[in-house]
């Protein structure tokens, strides 16, 4: 609909639907790419916590560690130089989405996916061999940009080959393929460290290249999405790989929607002045608020706490490892929720809901941890208190893993026309690498002031984001990705922003997705 007016109560036919083979497989495939995120999310706390690691590169951190004998619980020994070092791979990651914009725009969506296959796996093959300091930063850079490049691509090509019916479920293979990547980087560091001579550390880092090398001989193979040829003039190929994605001829509705939206995208030169515009300021609120509050969840906090508990209830030793194989465990097996249910109830119910779950848990814990520990952070702790505490972290953790955990990266992935869509979700890892880089550099400075407050000052945080999603987010289930437009020109608020002839949709349409 070319300038023409959304009709309220009108309904058009939905999208052919099914699952095919070839969908699922493609999904499959591209999904691994979260696998370098969440394995260099696991790898990198786990390395600098060995001894010989540090000894090598950061001999002065390791000694003032040793001397640091502090039993308080808020306040440990915080380097902010090896902080620094593990952050870096965040500020490459976020300067390098802004160039996988471009690449996946131009070159399309599997070509970003290798280059960040590529580069991640030059950045561990550099970290493995590494002999000095100058060596390992330019290996965290290297990650980075693999990282930038495969966060910016993924999720856009994930939401783009899926039915608009399953679209939640197979963009959140992506969150499902981090979680994997950090439980299995857990328990790579837990065995390397037991590596007599000093050297498990390579083997972790080394260890980078498996998911790396997937993702990198699996995006050669992957075919590219329909919206993608279109937008580079292919048409003709277009049309046939979208027969084939949906299994059935009937595509002539959803592929006549694409051309129009491909029509927009030719008529901008320069989408990130334009993405400024007024009518694309729903979409770029949501891309910016969504990572930025992703990453005040308190996810950080309640994650640092955990070793700490399961160290009280007898694990000694393996306490840090039964710590991230059991919060692992929860965050891999929940993450099946959202895949259930995420086309189902919707993507608003499961941000609500999780955002109830993750705020009562939050109160919870912060009161236990202020009983527990007090101001001063000094208590000795009976089992059975801190069992209960460890029960609040992982309905903590499950509430997170099905809702702002795999939603923060299918939400902004989706809501994007064409013409903007590749520079919307650069504006989405830039956003969340830049908070991941902020709370990773004040966090623990944060609690030494803050105490058990900390928890509260998130739980604050967890209502205002989920008073957010009620009013501001609308339901973005079932709709076709390049009618997403009619869903903001509906809205309450957003509407406003819209014009009736900046909506272009081909053919007649539509009022209530559902």
């Amino acid at each position: 609909m070319a300038g023409g007016v959304v009709a309220k109560n009108s309904c058009r036919k939905d999208y052919p639907g099914k699952m095919t083979l070839f969908v699922f497989l493609t999904c499959l495939v591209a999904a691994t790419g979260g696998l370098i995120f969440g394995y260099d999310l696991g790898v990198s706390g786990g390395v600098t916590a060995m001894d010989p690691f540090l000894l090598k590169f950061f001999p002065s951190v390791y000694k003032m560690q040793e001397e640091s004998q502090s039993t308080n619980q808020y306040c440990k020994f915080d380097s902010e130089f090896l902080t620094l070092f593990t952050s870096s791979l965040y500020v490459a990651a976020l300067f390098a989405s802004f160039i996988a914009s471009t690449v996946t725009r131009v070159f399309g969506r599997k070509w970003s996916m290798f280059c960040g296959g590529i580069t991640f796996l030059i950045g561990s093959a550099i970290n493995g061999a590494a002999e000095n300091l100058l060596m390992l930063i330019l290996g965290r850079v290297f990650l980075g940009i693999g990282v930038g490049f495969a966060n910016q691509s993924v999720p856009l090509y994930l939401s783009e080959m899926a039915p608009a019916n399953l679209r939640g479920m197979l963009n959140i293979g992506f969150q499902l393929m981090i979680t994997i990547g950090i439980l299995a980087a857990n328990l790579i560091n837990y065995a390397t460290a037991k590596i007599e001579g000093g050297w498990g550390w390579r083997v972790s880092l080394a260890l980078a290249g498996v998911p790396a090398a997937i993702i990198t001989i699996g995006s050669i193979f992957l075919p590219d999405t329909p919206n993608s040829l279109i937008e580079r003039g292919y048409e003709e190929k277009a049309k046939s790989m979208l027969c084939k994605i949906r299994g059935t001829e009937d595509i002539q509705m959803e592929y006549e929607d694409m051309l129009e939206a491909s029509k927009e995208a030719k008529n901008i030169q320069h989408p990130w002045s334009n993405i400024l515009k007024r009518k694309y300021r729903p979409q770029l609120t949501i891309a910016i608020l969504i990572p930025f509050f992703q990453q005040l969840t308190g996810i950080n906090v309640i994650m640092f706490y955990a070793p700490v508990l399961f160290q009280t209830i007898g694990f000694k030793d393996d306490a840090s490892l039964m710590s991230a194989v059991i919060t692992g465990l929860v965050n891999v097996f929940a993450t099946f929720v959202s895949i259930i249910f995420v086309d189902k109830v919707g993507r608003k119910m499961l941000f609500l809901q999780g955002g109830i779950q993750m705020f009562i848990c939050q109160v919870f814990v912060g009161s236990l941890i202020a009983i527990m520990f007090g101001t001063g952070g000094q208590a000795e702790i009976s089992k059975d208190y801190a069992t209960m505490v460890l029960a609040f972290i992982c309905i903590y953790v499950a509430g997170f893993a099905w809702s702002w955990g795999p939603l923060g990266w299918l939400v902004p992935s989706e809501i994007f026309p064409l013409e903007i869509r590749s520079a919307g979700q650069s504006i989405t890892v830039s956003v969340n690498m830049f908070f991941t880089f902020i709370i990773a550099q004040v966090f623990l400075m944060m609690l030494c002031h803050m105490k058990f407050g900390l928890f509260f000052f998130f739980a604050g945080w967890m209502v205002i984001m989920t008073i957010f999603i009620l009013f501001f987010l609308p339901e973005t289930k079932n709709v076709p990705i390049e009618e997403m437009i009619l869903v903001w020109k509906r809205h309450w608020f957003w509407g406003r922003f819209i014009n009736d002839e900046d909506v272009h949709v081909a053919n007649d349409v539509v009022g209530t997705m559902t």
